[in-house]
């Protein structure tokens, strides 16, 4: 394979660098901008439990579906147009969420923000391939940096800006910024077919072959790191559609409070998304990571069980931590395959089955609330979620590979 000579990353690629920067923060501003508005949505209309739960589970749903489909769509349109198509669709999502006359329009608008998100997601990483082959490991550090600001920003302000306006400008400012971020890729999308043709187009999303893929099924470590996937996936999104609502029912917060408290949860990802991938590929910490994410999530948990006024800040930031096993899959899935293959399976096998789990949590948690009338069943239960990483942490953190669990059962890869 022929490297590509580092330059100063401004030169040449200005605009691919704003738009990925753009690309990413709308891709995240959208997942925790409504949950601390439910109080004033309600003020409206109605918003169930169930619906509540629905728009928790919209996110992962999304991911899991067109994550699956986007390489499909990526061979249709290319890579720029995709990303102009994703970033107008989270526009006209956001405007449509913030004018909702009522649940239904609400979640509709919220489905609809998601599956370009979900495209999205699956589109950042080749993004930074083709325009930055020589800066791979800055871009994507600049970007998942990016993705933990835009999530911790919108909780923040949200209340606030509701307060000062209404819920519906409050939704709806973040539409702005998806507008903004479709303008460089309108232009990298222009000159991008006027090379097409003398360059052809080799940075094409794979897919899984289904041969391999099908091998996932059957492999201990793929499994392990699926389950890891989910809990982290289940405890973000469940967190995103019911904390606010849990903090003030339980902790006696006002909404603005809880949504600086959403705000906290968010932001513990950005240490995490900086520090965990280096101490997992430098001194090999997946063992103590797991153990890690598991006590802290308990704790935080248990707190809110047993003592949700005395300390919510700190249960927050204890819970908000269990997630650092999002970034440290995402290392793994490298490190624990040796073919090239192995890996693009193992990735989609883990996503899009851990993103499906996590799904079934918003609504779950939403519907059990409704049937207890309280939040001790609910907060049980993700307990017990964060104690399935007990299990595939001791599988993970062993350092071998898909391939190698393969050839032990089945013979040779």
């Amino acid at each position: 394979m022929k490297s590509s000579p580092a330059r100063p990353l401004w030169q040449g690629r200005t605009l691919a660098l704003v738009g990925i920067v753009l690309f990413a923060f709308s891709l995240r501003s959208a997942v925790a901008s409504l949950s601390p508005l439910f109080d004033h949505i309600a003020a409206d209309f109605e918003l169930p439990a169930a619906v509540i739960g629905l728009i928790g589970t919209a996110p992962p749903v999304c991911f899991a579906v067109f994550g699956l489909l986007t390489p499909a769509l990526e061979r249709r349109f290319g890579l720029e147009r995709l990303a102009v198509a994703a970033m107008t669709v989270v526009a006209i999502g956001l405007v449509a969420r913030s004018l909702a006359p009522n649940s239904a329009l609400l979640l509709a608008g919220t489905a609809l923000v998601f599956a370009a998100v979900g495209t999205g997601n699956i589109l950042l990483p080749p993004l930074v391939k083709r325009y930055f082959p020589d800066r791979i490991g800055l871009m994507t550090t600049v970007f998942s940096t990016t993705m933990a600001v835009s999530t911790f920003l919108p909780p923040l302000i949200a209340v606030p800006v509701a307060d000062a306006a209404d819920w519906h400008f409050s939704l709806g400012l973040w539409a702005v910024f998806a507008l903004v971020a479709t303008i460089p890729w309108v232009g990298l999308a222009m000159r991008r077919r006027a090379a097409e043709a003398a360059n052809g187009d080799g940075d094409d999303i794979e897919e899984a072959n289904p041969r391999v893929f099908g091998r996932m099924w059957r492999i201990p470590l793929a499994w392990a790191l699926l389950v890891a996937f989910a809990v982290s996936s289940t405890i973000a999104y469940t967190s995103f559609a019911w904390l606010p609502k849990i903090l003030v029912d339980i902790a006696g917060v006002t909404p603005a409070t809880a949504g600086a408290l959403l705000s906290l949860f968010g932001f513990m990802g950005l240490p995490a998304s900086l520090v965990v991938p280096l101490l997992v590929t430098r001194w090999n910490a997946t063992r103590l990571l797991f153990g890690v994410s598991v006590v802290t999530g308990l704790a935080g948990i248990a707190g809110l069980l047993f003592a949700p006024e005395a300390a919510p800040w700190l249960w927050v930031v204890l819970i908000g931590l269990a997630p650092l096993l999002f970034p440290m899959i995402l290392v793994l899935l490298g490190l624990r395959t040796r073919t090239h293959e192995g890996t693009v399976a193992l990735s989609g096998f883990a996503q899009s089955g851990g993103y499906a789990i996590a799904a079934l949590f918003p609504v779950g948690i939403g519907l059990l609330h409704d049937a207890t009338d309280s939040w001790t069943g609910p907060l049980i239960v993700l307990a017990c979620v964060v104690a399935a990483a007990i299990p595939a942490g001791v599988v993970a953190a062993r350092p071998h590979t898909v391939e190698d669990d393969w050839e032990r059962r089945h013979g040779a890869w």
